[in-house]
């Protein structure tokens, strides 16, 4: 009776690994107002509303749910109408956004661009709906969403092989709302962000369960097409994040001990062809990452109590923009997540990143035995790092594939499996995406 419960349930696992597979697939825009984000958010609300309207055995991390909350709570601060003497000593006189209605002078909104961020709160709660989904399914629902992701991974990987196989000019258009660069990807960047979050998976799949060869061939394919892509971060963070997987995950490997020097010889030869690409790349050092962040600084000064509102960085940043830095191409992101989230929320989404950086290193201590949790923490971070030189968490797919990792590293059910079934968790964690041999024919 108990198995038959558990096969009709297993259309949740589907129903979210659908979701996120698509979302790898199709959410690698990065400009606003794109039906694939909007296609995106609609299903993974939907799946969310679907899996909410059932029981489940695993609840809710109270913290994470308070973080959500309060996040919420900033956005509806920022959309909501407030007399104007209460934001007038908090910002420059040009910043204040216009009269509510026409005629009504007394009162202005936190956002200087209403409309960009109520598209952003919902980009928001779509992705947090995605990520409390994932903290209600089964420990071998959440293991069952990684082929969902990792198909998705395959297909840009394949469109990037062939991209970059027929020619020099790579770009796609007509196929999805944005124009095409890399993989599935309007961005080199964020395609490679995606590659180098795969990697902690790849080597645990080759170390943790003995196939060392299909695995090497896996992660010698996505390094080179990190070292294709030509992401400058992308082709140290993969580096530095395959070192760190290799090292954190072969302790408890049989193979570690003949993999490892075979790993790091082909690091080295890997190194030497990062080094002449990025050595290769010609960086402009008077306009760059540089003054993106000189600029955005000058705006956080004047704004850090309350912010500008989330999705108004480009109208903002063009008034603190000198005028030798202004071209035809404007800037529509810092290139550094955390300083745009301080222009646009100010204060209060400081002390939630500060928050939200305090729950996850106390959960991946309490997540240090299960080796999924292990790897979606290693994932987690090395995206958070690259939030320092870029915008990845602006792009559908990742914020949605951050919103799985999440999932994993915050869910209840893996502490309590452990406790329960001790050992032989272990054994059947090192079997993850194939099926488990029986006890006899392991004999």
């Amino acid at each position: 009776m108990r198995e038959r419960s558990a096969r009709s349930t297993e259309w949740e696992k589907y129903l979210l690994g659908s979701v996120l597979f698509l979302s790898v697939l199709i959410g690698g825009g990065t400009a606003s107002g794109l039906y694939t984000d909007a296609v995106i958010e609609v299903a993974a609300i939907v799946a969310a509303a679907a899996i909410f309207s059932r029981p489940s055995e695993h609840g809710i991390p109270r913290s994470a749910l308070w973080l959500l909350a309060l996040g919420l709570a900033v956005f509806c601060f920022q959309i909501m109408p407030l007399p104007a003497a209460l934001l007038s000593g908090l910002r420059p006189e040009v910043l204040l956004a216009n009269p509510w209605l026409s005629g009504e002078t007394g009162l202005r909104f936190v956002s200087v661009g209403v409309g960009r961020t109520i598209e952003c709160l919902l980009y928001f709660v779509a992705m947090a709906a995605f990520f409390l989904s994932v903290t209600r399914l089964r420990p071998d629902q959440v293991y069952g969403l990684l082929p969902f992701f990792l198909m998705g991974v395959i297909c840009n990987g394949l469109a990037a092989a062939i991209q970059y196989s027929l020619s020099d000019t790579v770009a796609i258009q007509g196929l999805l709302p944005f124009t095409i660069n890399a993989g599935l990807f309007a961005n080199q960047n964020h395609f490679s962000a995606l590659l180098f979050v795969s990697i902690p998976f790849v080597v645990y799949y080759g170390l943790f369960r003995g196939h060392l060869l299909s695995g090497s061939l896996g992660l010698i394919t996505l390094l080179l097409l990190l070292l294709a892509a030509g992401s400058r971060a992308g082709i140290l963070i993969g580096l530095a994040i395959t070192i760190i997987s290799v090292v954190f995950l072969s302790a408890r490997s049989r193979l570690g001990g003949y993999g490892i020097p075979a790993v790091f010889i082909g690091l080295s030869l890997y190194t030497i062809g990062a080094w002449t690409k990025i050595d290769a790349e010609v960086v402009d050092p008077a306009f760059g990452r540089a003054e993106f962040a000189r600029t955005t600084i000058a705006g956080i000064e004047e704004n850090w109590a309350t912010g500008v509102g989330f999705g108004s960085f480009p109208k903002v940043y063009q008034i603190y923009e000198k005028g030798e830095m202004i071209f035809k191409p404007y800037v529509n992101h810092a290139h550094n997540d955390y300083l745009e989230l301080a222009l646009e929320g100010g204060a209060p989404v400081v002390f939630l990143v500060a928050a939200y950086s305090v729950l996850l290193f106390a959960f991946s201590l309490a997540a240090r035995r299960d080796p999924l949790q292990k790897m979606a923490f290693l994932s987690v971070s090395f995206l958070l790092v690259h939030s320092l030189v870029d915008y990845p968490m602006r792009t559908a797919a990742l914020a949605m594939t951050f919103a799985y990792m999440n999932g994993i590293i915050f869910h209840k059910g893996f502490a309590g499996r452990l406790s329960q079934r001790g050992e032989s968790t272990e054994a059947h964690d090192d079997n993850l995406l194939v099926p488990v041999r029986p006890a006899l024919a392991r004999r």
